[in-house]
This record gives structure tokens, C-alpha cells and sequence, in this order.
């Protein structure tokens, strides 16, 4: 075990410099927010959707274009309003009167890296359009079903203040994003330095330093990394802790209305492998998953109205599982 575990060790070291020019291009543009830039990578080497939450002007959607040009690959751009419809989407059947049949245009959807921008102003339908790509990684028009390429991956953004023209997104659909991350504001030397940036004339540009090939082989890494048997089971008491509070010791079931779902778990596990290989390491630590773990979980969880009554928020909850659960 130790022989394989030093092997993909080596092998997550050799891919070391790949990832720090990441880093570095992003660096450029994107001034601190080292801990979104780093849960933005996680979802690209894990293989799953993220949900940025924050206020306006915090350099979200900047992050995440930002990203995508540091990937030799198909960005697309989806600015989410209310009256967006599925084939602004998806794309729709064009009848050709001449040749007396249908062809196919593909929406915006058929990209590797998706920006859904402000995604909580589309309606139910729009919604799931984009699940079915989300959840299946195809897309259907007409009778055709169409498979997306990878990677493929949905970034999307809301804004978590203003309620006027949004529709909350289905439980169905959150779930499905492996991520939630909520941005916050800069420090004082962190505004300085983004103030003195944009005040230049001439702005940084982010050059492609990755490939999809790149990407794949670095997720074939990533699955390698090693998870010991007792932090498997300490992923799964988290979440069952979730779903039954009283049974791990924890007088919280009047709290919480809906504990978190085996994606929860599936994610958990997959985002900790990513974070090790990100620190350089070919096996996963309980800190890697007490690191990741509130990214992972405080979307899933639904508090009753005495959790918000106690004014309690799902951080918060995600805390109190993990100073409970034993760490192995």
C-alpha cells in the first residue's frame, strides 16, 4: 500500500508546476481569494458543478472567466433573465422550407466550461433544461439526444441579496452542484491592491496554460489518491449525522428539517481526494475533509424555523457535526 500510495504521490508531484501556473495566471487578475480560486480548481479536478454565492462586485464571474481562459477550451458565457426560454439554452430545430426538413442548432450549453450568470433569474423550465445537462451530461432536441464533451462543467453565480426578479432554484437542482461557495468581501490590502489595478490603463490577460487532456489526466490522478478505510467511514458518520442527530449525540433534530443526501458523501469524497492532490499529497487527511466538508454540505442541509428563529445558519450546523464526530 505504502508503494502505491508513494506512486501517485510522485505523480501528483509531477503535475505540481501544471497547477501553480494556475495559480499564477489567475494571480493576475484575481487579487486574494486564494480559497475560491482554490475551490473553483477542486471542481474542475473532481469532476463537479459549482454554486458561487455573493454580493455584487466581489470578482465572481471574473474568477470564473478567468478560469476558463486559463483552459484551452470552449467557454461559454449564459447571462440568466427571466425571459429566457430552453433553447436560449439548449439551441432548437430549424425547418428548412427548401430541402422540406429539420437541422439542429446547438445553443450555448455545448461547451466544456459553462458561466451560468445569475442563475437564480431563470424560470422553472429554463432550470431544467440545464439539470438534464447537469445531471446526465446530454442534451435533448427534438427526439435527438445529444452527449456533451469533457469536461463539462456548469459555474454558476447568484446573487444572494436581491429577491426582485429571482426564482429560488429546486432543492433537486442544488443538490447537484458539488460546491457552494460564498464569497466575501476583501481586507483593506486586498481593496488597495484591486483598487491600483483597475486604475492601470493597460489590464492583465490570463494565457491558456491547461489543456482538456490535461484535465482528464489529471482527474485519473485524483481517483488514485488514496482514502483510508476510517476516513471513509468518518465522510459517511458526517452526513448520517445529518439525517439523524440524535443517534451520533447531538440535540439538534429539532434543527434540522432535511439532512444531506449520499451525493453528499460521493462529494465529500471526491472533493478531499482533489484537495489533497492540490497540496501535493497522494492520500487523504481528516483535515482535508474538515477543510472541504462546509463547501460541500451547507447547501444540503434544510434548518427548521427554530434553527432560524435561533437565528443558526447552515455554517454554523456544519461546525457543530464537525466538533462532534470523532476524528479518526
Amino acid at each position: 500500500m505504502k508503494t502505491q500510495v508513494q506512486e501517485v504521490t510522485d505523480q501528483v508531484k509531477a503535475m505540481e508546476p501544471m497547477i501553480q501556473d494556475v495559480f499564477s495566471e489567475l494571480g493576475k487578475v484575481i487579487v486574494g481569494q486564494r480559497q475560491m480560486i482554490e475551490r473553483l480548481l477542486i471542481g474542475v479536478l473532481a469532476d463537479g458543478h459549482i454554486l458561487v454565492e455573493g454580493v455584487p462586485g466581489l470578482a465572481k464571474t471574473t474568477a470564473v472567466k478567468c478560469l476558463a481562459r486559463t483552459i484551452h477550451t470552449q467557454f461559454r458565457r449564459i447571462q440568466f433573465t427571466p425571459d429566457l426560454l430552453p433553447a436560449d439554452l439548449i439551441g432548437t430545430q430549424i425547418y428548412r422550407p427548401r430541402e422540406g426538413d429539420f437541422i439542429v442548432k446547438k445553443g450555448p450549453l455545448f461547451g466544456n466550461i459553462i458561466l451560468a450568470d445569475e442563475i437564480n433569474r431563470a424560470p422553472a423550465k429554463v432550470q431544467s433544461a440545464l439539470l438534464e445537462a447537469m445531471q446526465e451530461k446530454q442534451v435533448t432536441i427534438g427526439e435527438e439526444t445529444f452527449r456533451l464533451e469533457e469536461p463539462f462543467m456548469v459555474l454558476a453565480t447568484q446573487n444572494p441579496i436581491e429577491q426582485e426578479g429571482t426564482y429560488p432554484l429546486p432543492e433537486a437542482q442544488v443538490d447537484r452542484f458539488m460546491l457552494k461557495l460564498l464569497v466575501t468581501y476583501p481586507n483593506r490590502e486586498e481593496e488597495l491592491a484591486i483598487m491600483n489595478q483597475q486604475a492601470r490603463r493597460e489590464k492583465p490577460e490570463v494565457k491558456p496554460v491547461l489543456t482538456p487532456e490535461d484535465i482528464l489526466k489529471a482527474r485519473e490522478v485524483v481517483d488514485r489518491i488514496y482514502v483510508d478505510e476510517k476516513i471513509q467511514g468518518y465522510i459517511v458518520d458526517i452526513v448520517l449525522a445529518t439525517r439523524d442527530p440524535k443517534a451520533y449525540g447531538l440535540n439538534m433534530e429539532n434543527l434540522i428539517q432535511y439532512g444531506a443526501s449520499p451525493r453528499a458523501s460521493i462529494y465529500l469524497n471526491q472533493a478531499a481526494k482533489a484537495y489533497a492532490f492540490l497540496q501535493g499529497r497522494g492520500y487523504v487527511t481528516p483535515q482535508d475533509v474538515k477543510t472541504i466538508g462546509p463547501d460541500i454540505l451547507r447547501h444540503r442541509l434544510l434548518l427548521s424555523y427554530e434553527a432560524e428563529a435561533e437565528e443558526m445558519t447552515p455554517d454554523d450546523a456544519v461546525a457543530r457535526f464537525f466538533e462532534h464526530i470523532e476524528v479518526p
